[in-house]
């Protein structure tokens, strides 16, 4: 079986590969050609991931799902939220966005936050939904060189190190992403 993950980011798609079984090949975005930037212009991280599912979908008439994950800190009310990726700008720079962060609380004592991830599912004009989340803390700096976007200042619960010094193994067995994967895993398994 082949499903589109509808991304462009390569360390996201090599993340996840790691969690499908052999039987179903993953492809991405540039995979099938798709070379643009699907707009993400809901206002919930559901209505995002539907969005970009539906869009490879109806656009390439292929399987397909999409994530829209992100992260929400307490002492911001919920920010960056929805607009994680674009949190400093729409350059999506994920240093710019960590360093935005890093300031927003500098003062913070409250340094609880979460990761939220939401999948969607659309394959054979069936539509599923698949959701996990990560509870956790903002370090004061950034610490690790592995993953990717807030993982140097994110500490899941339980850990004395952050996603980005975590094997990315250990971090997929606990992350947003990870869980939320495992669900649709589960239901692909059930389809085949």
């Amino acid at each position: 079986m082949e499903l589109i993950f509808a991304t462009h980011n390569q360390h996201k798609l090599e993340e996840v590969k790691k969690l499908f079984p052999s039987d179903i090949i993953l492809k991405s975005l540039n995979d099938i050609g798709c070379a643009e930037e699907i707009p993400e212009t809901g206002k919930t991280f559901e209505e995002n991931a539907r969005i970009k599912a539906d869009y490879v979908t109806s656009h390439y008439a292929l399987p397909c799902f999409a994530d829209d994950s992100g992260l929400l800190v307490d002492a911001l009310d919920g920010a960056p939220g929805v607009y994680s990726a674009r949190y400093a700008g729409p350059q999506k720079n994920p240093d710019d966005n960590m360093r935005k962060l890093l300031e927003a609380m500098n003062d913070a004592t409250d340094r609880s936050a979460r990761f939220h991830s939401v999948i969607a599912l659309n394959m054979n004009n069936a539509h599923r939904v698949f959701k996990g989340t990560v509870e956790g803390d903002i370090t004061t700096e950034k610490r690790g060189t592995d993953g990717f976007g807030y993982d140097p200042i994110f500490r899941p619960k339980g850990y004395e190190r952050t996603f980005a010094e975590l094997s990315t193994q250990t971090k997929n067995s606990i992350s947003h992403r990870g869980k939320a994967m495992r669900q649709l895993i589960t239901y692909l398994k059930q389809q085949l």
